[in-house]
Formats: structure tokens, sequence, C-alpha cells
């Protein structure tokens, strides 16, 4: 029992702050969220949400969020993250003004986000098989405090 154990625990130190060259990651390009499957109420959804991630000069993650919400406001939101879990500033977000980011395989994001120094939510990005859809669960806090975990649904759009 104790063997599996430490094996498992030297496993997880020895692979803490690795981070997968994002080149040849399936996560690059534009995903567009399938609206009709986002766990709010009808009325409060967004028309939409596209998120692009890309890879910038230095081998960091950009980030950029695009929503219209039902109104037709839009809001961009952006940041550009080591995959070492360094933080950095967001932009644009009412959520966040910073995040930090890992990749722990080629098809998985995990992604932080704080504002003002509080947390915010973590969100796991992954890609599927066929590298045609992701899923994004967004754990957080709610209102109540009682730990929430919401699922979102992507199509590539690229």
């Amino acid at each position: 029992m104790r063997i599996p154990l430490v094996c498992t625990l030297v496993f997880c130190i020895a692979t803490i702050g690795q981070s997968q060259s994002l080149t040849s990651s399936p996560l690059l390009g534009k995903w567009v969220a399938d609206i009709g499957r986002l766990p709010i109420p009808v009325e409060a959804r967004p028309k939409s949400v596209t998120i692009t991630f890309s890879e910038d000069d230095d081998g960091r993650l950009e980030t950029s969020v695009e929503v219209v919400d039902a109104s037709g406001s839009r809001m961009h939101a952006e940041g550009v993250t080591a995959l070492d879990g360094t933080p950095a500033i967001a932009t644009g977000n009412l959520e966040a003004n910073a995040s930090a980011t890992t990749m722990p395989a080629e098809n998985v994001l995990v992604m932080q986000l704080a504002r003002d120094g509080v947390p915010a939510s973590t969100r796991v990005y992954v890609v599927s098989d066929d590298e045609k859809s992701m899923v994004e669960t967004s754990a957080y806090v709610g209102e109540d405090g009682q730990p929430v975990l919401r699922t979102n649904y992507f199509r590539r759009a690229d």
C-alpha cells in the first residue's frame, strides 16, 4: 500500500513545474463555446464566447477571450503566461487581473485566475483525442461559500 503512494508522490514532485511545448499542442487555435449547453439560464446566456490560444515569440501562451453578451455588448480579455505557473497580468476581465498556467500534458491546460490577490477560479481545458472539441471545467467558490464545478463545451473554429 505504501509503495504505490510513494511512487505517486515521487512522480508528482518530479513533474511539478514541467511544462509542455506549445508548438505541438492541440490546444492552439480558436475555440467557440456551445452556447446551447452552457449551464446557465437561457436569458442570461451570451450570444457567443470565443477563446483563442496561441504561442508568442518567447514560447509563452497567449490567451484571448471574446464574449458577446445577450445585449450584444462585447468584452475582450487577454493575457500572456509562461507555462511554469508564474503569475502574469490579465487585462479586460471582470473576474481576474492575474493568471498562471501550466500544461501537465500536451492536450491539457490548467489556468488559475485571481483578482487583486484573491483566488477567482481554476480552469482546466482538455482537448479531445480528435482535436475537434475541448471541455473547460471551471472550479470556484459560489456566493454561498460552497465549491462549484461548471463544465463548458467548445468546438474548434479553425
